[in-house]
Order: C-alpha cells, then sequence, then structure tokens
C-alpha cells in the first residue's frame, strides 16, 4: 500500500464514519466502493471490515444506553448459521460484479414497504436478518440496505435504530475479516494484510467521524432522518451503477 492510496482512504474514512455516524449506514457504502478502486477486493474486504469494526463499534459504544441486547443474541444465532454455511464457499467477485452489488443494494429501499412484514424486533426476524446479512456483508463487503429492510417497521427511535445497527454491523464485519483474512494471505502473502501503521491511524479518524456525525444525528428528527437517509443512499447506488457498466 503507497502512502498516496494510504491517505486518500483514511481521508475517506474520515468522510464516510461521520456519514454512518449521523445515518448509521452509507458511509460503508462508499467506503467499499472507493476501496475496491485502489485495491484488490480481498484486501478492500479486510481494511472496509478493520474500519467499520472500529466505526460500527464505537458507533454502539456512544449509544449503548440504546442497544436492545435480545435483538442482538437473536442476531448472532443466524449470524452463526450463516457461518457455517460460508465455510463451504469459495467465490471471490470481480470488480464489475461487486459495483453491481454496490449499486442494487441501495435501491432496496424503494421496496414498498407493505411488501415486507420483518420487524428486527421480533425474535425470527432477528435470527433472519443476522443470516442475510452476516452472508451478504461477508460475500459483497456491505449490507447496510438489506439490513434496513428488519428496521422500518420497528418502533426504535432513531437512536435505537443507529445504535443496533451499528452493533449488528460490528459483528458483521468482524466475521468478514476472518473469512477473507486466510485467501488474502494465500494468494498475496502477508502485505495482503494492512500495515500497522496503517490501522493505528484509521481507528482515532473513524471514531473521529462516528463522534462528528453523532452531533448532527441529535439534532435531526426522525421524519427528516428517514428522508436524508433514503435519498442519500440512492444517490450512492446509481454512481456504483454506472460504475458497474463502464460509464465512468
Amino acid at each position: 500500500m503507497s502512502l498516496l492510496i494510504a491517505f486518500l482512504i483514511l481521508i475517506t474514512t474520515l468522510i464516510t464514519a461521520f456519514i454512518s455516524g449521523i445515518f448509521g449506514m452509507a458511509g460503508g457504502l462508499i467506503l467499499m466502493g472507493m476501496l475496491a478502486a485502489v485495491v484488490s477486493i480481498p484486501q478492500a474486504m479486510i481494511i472496509h471490515g478493520a474500519i467499520q469494526f472500529v466505526a460500527n463499534g464505537w458507533r454502539a459504544f456512544l449509544l449503548r444506553r440504546h442497544i436492545n441486547w435480545t435483538l442482538i443474541r437473536h442476531y448472532i444465532v443466524g449470524a452463526l448459521i450463516a457461518i457455517a454455511l460460508l465455510c463451504f464457499v469459495n467465490w471471490v467477485p470481480d470488480k464489475p460484479t461487486l459495483y453491481l452489488i454496490l449499486g442494487l443494494l441501495p435501491l432496496l429501499i424503494w421496496l414498498p414497504k407493505n411488501l415486507f412484514h420483518a420487524d428486527i424486533l421480533r425474535k425470527t426476524d432477528s435470527i433472519i436478518a443476522g443470516f442475510l446479512v452476516s452472508g451478504l456483508n461477508t460475500l459483497a463487503g456491505v449490507a447496510g440496505p438489506m439490513l434496513d429492510i428488519f428496521f422500518v417497521r420497528s418502533d426504535l427511535t432513531r437512536q435505537g435504530i443507529v445504535a443496533n445497527k451499528s452493533t449488528t454491523q460490528a459483528l458483521a464485519h468482524l466475521i468478514k475479516i476472518g473469512f477473507w483474512t486466510g485467501p488474502a494471505i494465500q494468494a498475496a502473502g502477508m502485505s495482503a494484510l494492512p500495515p500497522l501503521w496503517f490501522l493505528i491511524a484509521a481507528i482515532p479518524i473513524s471514531m473521529t467521524g462516528t463522534w462528528l456525525g453523532g452531533l448532527v444525528l441529535h439534532r435531526m428528527n426522525d421524519v427528516n432522518f428517514k428522508s436524508w437517509m433514503k435519498w442519500l443512499v440512492t444517490a450512492i447506488g446509481v454512481v456504483f451503477l454506472l460504475r458497474a457498466a463502464g460509464i465512468f
């Protein structure tokens, strides 16, 4: 990893942590797209997982009084099932395919709400969320918009949505790191892993962006929060679809 690429990733980390600190999503999509453009897919998965684990974990800590631990326990059950099945998967998406997935995911937010009756606060639904989100996040790098389907009908406040999404996403990114580390080392040796100095720099930058985003979150109301979130992730999805099509 050159110093220029490292610098660009760290700047993007600050910006995307700020965005995710507000909406609990979207930042990870942007960061994954940027990483896929400058490093290999396995490297992108590991770097993205490490940065997002810290960002989501810190965001969850800042909002820890809003975490529903019953929900989290059920989510973990589904995630463990996904991990067991992923042990039999041997697939690395190429970059156009990854951009296509990243572009299609945000469009899930426009599906009519009456098509889904999922509620993350229900035991069965939280288990299903853990399975689907952890599996997709591991294979594609990001799964926030899918997770949002399970939160849209819940009675959680905006702080509760961000706190619980951050906790579940931290777990999903931890799984992703473990899944991709072995293949990355086999393909490129230890050089495939991000250098220690980069991780040391990324952690406080990610935490700072998350903290700044949290200040904005507390100044928003629930209506504005959901409206801005929908249009933001849609714009991101369109950009990735254009990228997948090779338009730029």
